[in-house]
C-alpha cells in the first residue's frame, strides 16, 4: 500500500479547503435555524373528537332538566333542555395550551344559545358562547369574573333556524383566539387576566358543548395541536 506525503504548501491548501467549507456549513446551518425562529410549527393534522358515530367518549351532561340527546340525520341533536342539555367529555387527557378545536353547529329550535362549547384553558376553562342572550351574542366567557354578555367580546350575530355554521378555537399560553367560518372573531390576551366558566356549565368541565333553551344540531367537533409562539 502506498501512502502519500502531501507537502507544507499542499498541506496548508488542504486545511484551509477544509476551514472554508466548514465555515460556509456552518453558517448554512445558522442561517436554516435563524430562518425557522420565530415561526409557528405547522398545526398537526385534526382528529375528530365527535360526530354521529363517535359517542364512545361522551356523556350526556347530567345538568338536571336537560333533554335527550339523539342522532338525527347524521346530526347529534340536543334536544331543549329546562335550560340546559350537553355533552361532556369523558376520554383521555386533553391538551391544555397550544391546540385548536373547531365544532361544526347549527339552531334547530329557540332563541338562546345552540352551542356553547367549553374548552380548557391552562388549569382553567372558558366557553365560547354561539348565539346567546335573545339569540345573537357570540363570545368568550368569562374574562375577569365577566360573561360574553359584559366583556370586551360581545358581537351580536344573526344565527338563521338551519343554517350551519363551524366556530374554532386557538389556545396558546399568550392568548385565545376565535373564528366563525372562517373569518376572526375574537383574540383575547391571557396576561394579566384570568379566565372562568359560569356556574351552569362548570359540570362541561373539562371539554364539552352545551345548548340553553334551545334544540341543536351538531355536525362534529375536531381538535389539533399547534406549535408554540
Amino acid at each position: 500500500m502506498t501512502v502519500a506525503v502531501l507537502s507544507g504548501t499542499a498541506r496548508e491548501r488542504v486545511i484551509q479547503a477544509a476551514c472554508t467549507l466548514g465555515l460556509w456549513l456552518g453558517a448554512a446551518a445558522c442561517a436554516g435555524a435563524g430562518a425557522g425562529a420565530g415561526k409557528r410549527e405547522a398545526p398537526s393534522a385534526w382528529t375528530v373528537l365527535l360526530d354521529a358515530e363517535r359517542l364512545t367518549d361522551w356523556k350526556a351532561t347530567a345538568f338536571g332538566g336537560e333533554g335527550d340527546v339523539i342522532v338525527e340525520d347524521d346530526l347529534i341533536v340536543l334536544e331543549m333542555g329546562s335550560p340546559l342539555t350537553g355533552l361532556s367529555w369523558t376520554g383521555g387527557e386533553l391538551p391544555r395550551w397550544d391546540y385548536e378545536l373547531e365544532v361544526t353547529a347549527r339552531r334547530l329550535a329557540g332563541t338562546d344559545f345552540f352551542c356553547g362549547l367549553t374548552f380548557p384553558v391552562g388549569e382553567s376553562h372558558a366557553t365560547l358562547i354561539l348565539g346567546g342572550w335573545g339569540g345573537a351574542l357570540t363570545g368568550l366567557s368569562c374574562i375577569d369574573g365577566a360573561d360574553a354578555s359584559e366583556n370586551e367580546t360581545t358581537p351580536f350575530i344573526a344565527y338563521e333556524r338551519g343554517r350551519e355554521v363551524s366556530a374554532r378555537v386557538r389556545v396558546t399560553r399568550a392568548e385565545i383566539s376565535t373564528w366563525l367560518d372562517g373569518e376572526l372573531l375574537h383574540t383575547v390576551g391571557l396576561v394579566g387576566h384570568t379566565v372562568g366558566l359560569r356556574p351552569e356549565v362548570l359540570l362541561s368541565r373539562p371539554l364539552g358543548v352545551a345548548s340553553f333553551l334551545a334544540r341543536s344540531g351538531l355536525r362534529d367537533l375536531r381538535l389539533r395541536r399547534v406549535g408554540a409562539d
